[in-house]
């Protein structure tokens, strides 16, 4: 098969695809009112026991607490997966329980509701369009876009990308600064969504420090977060950031290829798909945001065409912390090594003579 049939099979393939997991994600998208229940139990009561543990913690060891706090971390990102499935609306049938519900956990993990759905609701609809990156993903460059730009722009470029800030500093900065302020390109509800998420987050902060102390209350909260924010961005980092990921550009884009492609499945051991709620199914929740992540797996499990897409185990994944640009003309993610090999390539051109200046240089020889 030659280059130009194999794309036209590929693209008869996607459109088939296309017309084939509508009518398998329908089943799916159908909220559950007992499990939706029954996870905010098993999620909101833990959590807050050891919040009442942590408190307890002070008195006895602060490497106790450290513990503890550890684990809540790992319960926040639960709770976010709860947020975020009352953004898609998908977690309650109800319109106003989603909301409500929505509002709470956004107070628990310091992200204005409506604000943050309309953010992400761009990022579901522009997931590996090159040309409308920006909002809600991580930032990324193409080779050629890094090699034109100034020496301060790849610094910055550079220190995003370092590990350290994306998954250490990164995290609190945007769940405890950059959400309290609201995009310019707001409107009404998402900026009121954003000032009342405030007011409501200082009224559990000067509660917890009334009942904590000022200082024991910021140290716990300030871990948890860390635990949680830096967890729940490398799960959103390995989701879209792996060596044969989808991105085109606007014109060639196509959203089932940007779901099944451009979204990993993310094959984690059964405690930690737990405590990420599922999300590591997230071919599936870009295929269909209206399914709950209760039903990703099941839909997941449902069809042979969902099997096709290659898992990243836990091991495998580290291996994301390598890419840092997309490369076009190869249409994969590539190191900053590549760069280095890529100058001595060109370097390697440009000495090597062509065929007819060395053939003019035997002809004076001569």
């Amino acid at each position: 098969m030659n280059p130009s049939d194999e794309s036209s099979f590929g693209q008869t393939k996607r459109k088939t695809d296309s017309d084939a997991w509508k009518a398998i994600v329908l089943k799916y998208q159908q909220p559950s009112l007992a499990r939706a229940l029954w996870q905010l139990i098993n999620t909101l009561v833990p959590y807050a026991l050891l919040w009442y543990l942590l408190f307890r913690s002070l008195t006895v060891s602060y490497w106790l607490t450290l513990a503890l706090a550890f684990l809540a971390g790992l319960f926040l990102i639960r709770i976010f997966i709860i947020f975020h499935d009352c953004g898609h609306g998908s977690f309650f049938r109800s319109r106003l329980a989603n909301d409500i519900v929505g509002f709470i956990t956004g107070v628990l993990t310091l992200t204005p509701y409506y604000h943050w759905r309309w953010e992400h609701s761009i990022h579901h609809a522009s997931a590996g369009d090159l040309d409308r990156r920006g909002t809600g993903d991580v930032w990324t460059m193409t080779v050629e876009e890094y090699l034109k730009s100034s020496r301060w722009k790849r610094f910055a470029y550079r220190l995003a990308r370092n590990p350290f800030i994306l998954f250490g500093i990164a995290p609190v900065y945007l769940f405890v600064i950059q959400q309290r302020f609201y995009s310019s390109k707001a409107n009404s509800r998402e900026r009121w969504s954003v000032r009342w998420m405030n007011l409501a987050i200082l009224a559990v902060a000067a509660a917890m420090s009334w009942a904590f102390g000022i200082l024991p209350y910021l140290v716990i909260q300030l871990m948890i977060v860390m635990v949680g924010g830096g967890v729940g961005i490398w799960m959103f980092y390995v989701q879209h950031q792996f060596e044969d990921v989808y991105w085109e550009r606007d014109e060639n884009w196509d959203f089932t290829t940007a779901a099944l492609r451009g979204s990993s499945f993310y094959k984690l051991p059964k405690v930690l798909q737990w405590f990420s709620g599922n999300i590591g199914f997230h071919h599936i929740h870009h295929l269909s945001s209206r399914i709950p992540n209760y039903n990703l797996e099941s839909c997941h499990q449902a069809d042979p065409m969902f099997a096709q897409v290659k898992p990243i185990t836990l091991r495998s994944s580290l291996k994301s912390l390598t890419f840092r640009l997309w490369d076009e003309q190869r249409g994969r993610l590539v190191g900053f090594r590549h760069l280095k090999n890529l100058r001595k390539h060109k370097m390697a051109e440009s000495e090597t003579p062509s065929a007819g200046g060395s053939e003019k240089k035997k002809l004076e020889h001569r």
